[in-house]
């Protein structure tokens, strides 16, 4: 799929904002920690993933309550839902100099009822000429999500006949309507009740 940069500047892609605040210590120290030998980009791009992915539970799986959508907060508490989780990956990479946005997938249950907006992150790595989507959301028995550039490994390949949607816009924000519905759940149930369910 040929995803679009919602913002014209790359610049946009290695920002710090309100969420995906890079500049926290938190970050930065977690950045630190994962930065390795060779230091190339793919390698350290690869390992912030796999760190996000497997190291912050999803809250859904952990039946942690607490909401958390600032990416020091995620990476303190270890703790998020795919939006919190990606807005995480997201500074990591930015953190590295990494240009990495947010995106999306309109998901629904198996019979199609039930849709909900799922979090992703899309990266572009030096010397690649296009955008590459990974899902950091966390695996489980039947979801088996793999940082790869070339064919993609997400959680989960949407069904069109279910009316299931790839966004293809590459967010260097995270969308009004995602942020609102983080920052206003006082907690995971909540937060459940007024998941998007779409952009």
């Amino acid at each position: 799929m040929q995803l679009n940069q919602q913002s014209p500047d790359i610049a946009a892609y290695l920002a710090a904002d309100e969420a995906i605040d890079h500049e926290h210590p938190r970050v930065r120290e977690v950045a630190a920690d994962l930065a390795c030998e060779p230091d190339d980009a793919y390698t350290y791009a690869r390992t912030a993933f796999t760190y996000v992915r497997d190291t912050v539970p999803h809250s859904a799986d952990s039946g942690d309550p607490r909401v958390t959508w600032r990416a020091s907060d995620v990476l303190a508490t270890r703790n998020g839902i795919c939006y919190a989780k990606s807005i995480a990956l997201t500074a990591l990479l930015r953190a590295h100099g990494i240009p990495a946005g947010l995106c999306y997938q309109r998901l629904a249950d198996d019979d199609g009822t039930n849709p909900a907006v799922h979090g992703l992150v899309a990266l572009r790595l030096p010397g690649h000429d296009r955008w590459a989507r990974v899902d950091p959301r966390g695996n489980k028995p039947g979801v088996d999500a793999r940082f790869s550039l070339e064919e993609e490994r997400l959680a989960w390949t949407v069904r069109q006949h279910l009316g299931e949607v790839d966004y293809p816009t590459v967010y260097a924000a995270p969308p009004p309507e995602i942020l609102r519905t983080l920052r206003s759940a006082r907690d995971r149930t909540e937060l459940w009740r007024t998941l998007p369910t779409h952009l």
